[in-house]
């Protein structure tokens, strides 16, 4: 195994930071290159009740998300989808995306990304 080894960790051990510009936005990393994760980052988002990430893009980095619980409207593009618990969502580089949660229950989320050395965010509303 090169050295890194297997890690298990209780989510609710990692911190919680607040999202770059988001509202009741909050993101844990749960996996990632200070464990040894040579090539994926696993976070997990909580957006709480009137929570939300504004309009951004990352040119060169894909997510792929699964939605824990809640619903949420995310924009994908040009297009607005309501997600809930149990559905996944692939969001290609260089797709602008949002997220809102316009109802009462918070709402989680988990984001893989690939491991590159730099993430870059393009924000395109404040």
């Amino acid at each position: 195994m090169g050295g890194v080894r297997p890690v298990v960790k209780q989510a609710a051990s990692v911190e919680a930071r607040p999202v770059e510009r988001g509202e009741k936005a909050f993101i844990q990393v749960l996996i990632g290159p200070e464990d040894g994760a040579p090539h994926f980052i696993t976070r997990k988002f909580t957006l709480l009740p009137g929570g939300r990430i504004p309009k951004h893009k990352h040119p060169t980095i894909e997510h792929e998300q699964y939605v824990l619980s809640g619903r949420m409207k995310v924009l994908l593009g040009e297009e607005v989808r309501e997600v809930s618990a149990g559905q996944a969502v692939y969001i290609p580089p260089d797709t602008p995306h949002a997220y809102v949660n316009e109802g009462p229950e918070p709402v989680e989320f988990l984001c893989v990304i690939p491991k590159t050395s730099g993430y870059a965010t393009e924000w395109l509303e404040d």
